[in-house]
């Protein structure tokens, strides 16, 4: 390695350690210094169907005209084990700089059929493929909120799953947005105001995504919370 080369890996180390020290994603400390970004969202119906991902688009282009591709990959009533075998079609060949996951809430569906063991080894195999592909890729896991009703009797053990990904996040040094806090605390203060928000006991709509997901979000992102929800 010559020195120009060493020179230019040192700023890209500092840079990258004055965004984490500062609470900033990579993300927005790329989009701070005019690099286009493209984002791949990847999960299940909460992200295919999830509003959040066309409210980030739209709270990105407005801060950051002209310099964000979001990309919506993911795909309703699947779980790890497709995004596993999707992911270079979905994924990798979008050339992604920033990735969100979220496939805990059908992993944890018992017909899905997929063990704890199996759903993290899942959730490793894409980090490692993605990370593999380029190594700079910022990766999010997400844990989203509770089920109710019937889709909670059908998912019993979503708990562990979504303990899971913060364990994952935290042995690889990943991202991890967990949305699940918010939502429990309003599922136990004011269950109505939970179906309000998860009209179907499973999906956030427009305004739950306004009002818990896009906030929680935008501060993982290390931008300025609700200020910049659509």
């Amino acid at each position: 390695m010559n020195s120009k080369t060493k020179a230019c890996a040192m700023i890209l180390l500092l840079l990258t350690f004055n965004a984490i020290a500062a609470g900033q994603s990579r993300l927005v400390d790329n989009l701070n210094h005019g690099m286009p970004q493209t984002i791949v969202a990847y999960g299940t119906s909460l992200t295919e169907g999830g509003v959040w991902v066309s409210q980030l688009k739209t709270a990105l282009e407005t801060q950051y005209p002209g310099l964000v591709n979001v990309i919506n990959s993911g795909k309703a009533g699947r779980w790890s084990t497709w995004g596993v075998d999707n992911l270079e079609s979905r994924v990798i060949d979008k050339k992604p700089d920033t990735v969100f996951i979220e496939f805990a809430i059908n992993d944890a569906y018992l017909e899905s059929h997929v063990t704890l063991q199996q759903a993290s080894a899942n959730i490793e195999n894409m980090v490692s493929r993605i990370h593999k592909a380029n190594r700079q890729v910022e990766i999010f896991l997400m844990v989203m909120n509770p089920p109710i009703g019937k889709d909670l009797e059908n998912r019993p053990q979503f708990l562990g799953y979504y303990q899971m990904y913060r364990d994952v996040a935290k042995k690889y040094k990943l991202g991890l947005i967990d949305h699940y806090p918010n939502w429990e605390r309003i599922l136990g203060e004011d269950k109505t105001l939970y179906i309000k928000y998860v009209p179907d006991g499973l999906h956030p709509g427009t305004t739950g995504c306004q009002q818990v997901v896009m906030p929680g979000i935008l501060k993982a992102l290390g931008m300025n919370g609700k200020a910049l929800v659509p």
